[in-house]
């Protein structure tokens, strides 16, 4: 008896064996297939969460930056003297949008500054939110002045629909000067005196002209602002 079992033993054993290997194989398929599941799940959810994370941060940044602008502005006007409202820009095209209104106490003609620069005048407004005419618009006119050592130059300045403005009628005999600052006259009524409208880029004169041009340029690329503040009464 023991022939025919070695002989069976023999026969079927290859068999059992293959059989054997061939559910490890299986085995180790499937769980190939769950850990590649898992560890897809898994990935998903950590970017899920780097993505949260990510916008939580942005977020934060964005905070902060307007919570010094806050601290900022004060070093510049007087909140005893200023009735200042904080908005955030939503857009820029011809004009500047805020996210301020009729609501907030926003009115057509009040000034828009940012620390001691001037930015533009409200133009339009609704219950949450306005339009600001910048510098730069074609339509803006504001009474200017620059000085420096030598003297003191009186002029308008007009926007150019560039990023530049011109500050215009200057008297051929008063004296300006390549990085001179302009400053507002004030005579408009809802602008103050002194706030910054802008650096002289170039002077521009000819022989036997009364009047002189002098093109100016920003401080600041209106862009990079967070918050911008409303003067209102």
């Amino acid at each position: 008896m023991n022939l025919p079992k070695q002989a069976l033993f023999y026969i079927t054993n290859p068999i059992s064996f293959g059989i054997y290997s061939s559910s490890r194989n299986i085995n180790k398929q499937f769980y190939f297939i769950f850990q590649a599941r898992f560890a897809a799940q898994e990935n998903k959810a950590l970017k899920e969460q780097v993505g949260k994370m990510m916008v939580e941060n942005a977020a934060l940044r964005k905070k902060l930056a307007e919570t010094e602008a806050l601290l900022s502005q004060e070093k510049y006007l007087d909140p005893a003297i200023y009735n200042l409202l904080p908005a955030r820009p939503t857009g820029l095209n011809r004009y500047l949008k805020i996210d301020k209104g009729l609501s907030s106490g926003v009115n057509i003609g009040q000034a828009v500054i940012f620390e001691d620069n001037f930015i533009g005048k409200i133009i339009n407004v609704s219950t949450n939110a306005a339009s600001v005419q910048l510098l730069t618009d074609p339509d803006s006119k504001v009474a200017a002045f620059s000085q420096n050592k030598e003297g003191k130059a009186k002029g308008i300045l007009l926007g150019q629909f560039e990023t530049e403005v011109l500050l215009d009628k200057i008297l051929h005999e008063e004296k300006i000067s390549s990085a001179d600052l302009v400053y507002s006259e004030g005579t408009e009524g809802f602008l103050p005196r002194g706030l910054i409208l802008g650096r002289v880029n170039q002077v521009m004169e000819r022989e036997n002209e009364v009047f002189k041009q002098a093109k100016v340029q920003p401080i600041f690329d209106i862009r990079d602002l967070e918050l911008v503040f409303v003067m209102v009464e």
